[in-house]
């Protein structure tokens, strides 16, 4: 969802992304551009390999591009900081030793972002969105692997950051937990409207859960198209068929 005339809440300009290896240097991604408005569902598609995960980590300011620039609310990114927060794919993102309550307050009260008393109603209020509250008490090891997911994204949501980052959350799930957990993201998302910048290799997911998508060529990732998803299931349809067909095709190397 973009409004017309804002400024975009996120800004990535012309970004390459490198990494060395004990062997080589690695271009992850090349003159990558785009813009997220608050309120997007803006998904980062494209192949494994493609740099879609780096170009996350950039955005939570874990690494710094080797050219172009990122921006949140007009300011660069210049490391991790409360206003991005990430869920992750894996299961273990979450303290074992710490109840569901508990390991959703640990985050607000050690980030500082909010009190004691208001950390705790925070907490239980985000809970209660992702349908964990008669769970509140338990310990991770008694959850399921989507129900882990949800403690995590509750986690994230009561940090209440300008924008969500989601590295493929439920690629490890089954196919059913993992279309649930699509339909809960998109139920959350009605009811808050926040920001979120979410990672897959997933096509039926990425037209599934975005309102905007960026598709990403093959290593080294750069912009292929950048497409607003319709309503019309029809429609879906036919732009799911159109993503297949560009990620089929080699798009030309960047100059060395």
């Amino acid at each position: 969802m973009t409004v017309a005339g804002t400024e975009p809440l996120l800004r990535v300009q012309g970004v390459t992304l490198q990494y060395r290896t004990s062997q080589h240097l690695v271009t992850a991604t090349y003159r990558v551009s785009f813009d997220v408005h608050r309120a997007d569902r803006f998904v980062m598609l494209g192949p494994s390999g493609c740099g879609k995960s780096t170009l996350l980590k950039a955005v939570g300011g874990y690494l710094s591009p080797t050219e172009g620039s990122l921006t949140l609310n007009g300011r660069t990114i210049g490391g991790p900081g409360p206003d991005r927060v990430m869920v992750f794919q894996e299961f273990d993102q979450l303290l074992p030793w710490k109840t569901v309550l508990e390991n959703v307050l640990f985050a607000l009260t050690a980030s500082k972002r909010a009190g004691r008393r208001e950390a705790l109603e925070r907490a239980r209020h985000y809970i209660d969105k992702v349908r964990l509250t008669e769970f509140a008490d338990h310990y991770p090891h008694t959850l399921s692997g989507g129900m882990k997911q949800r403690v995590a994204i509750a986690r994230g949501m009561a940090m209440e950051p300008d924008i969500l980052l989601m590295d493929e959350p439920f690629a490890a799930l089954d196919a059913l937990t993992r279309g649930a957990m699509q339909d809960e993201l998109l139920h959350l998302w009605d009811d808050t409207r926040f920001t979120v910048l979410f990672v897959t290799h997933s096509i039926p997911e990425a037209v599934h859960v975005g309102s905007r998508i960026l598709v990403l060529s093959p290593h080294p990732g750069q912009v292929q198209a950048e497409l607003s998803v319709p309503q019309d299931s029809e429609a879906r349809s036919a732009l799911t068929a159109r993503i297949e067909n560009m990620l089929l095709q080699r798009p030309a190397s960047p100059p060395s």
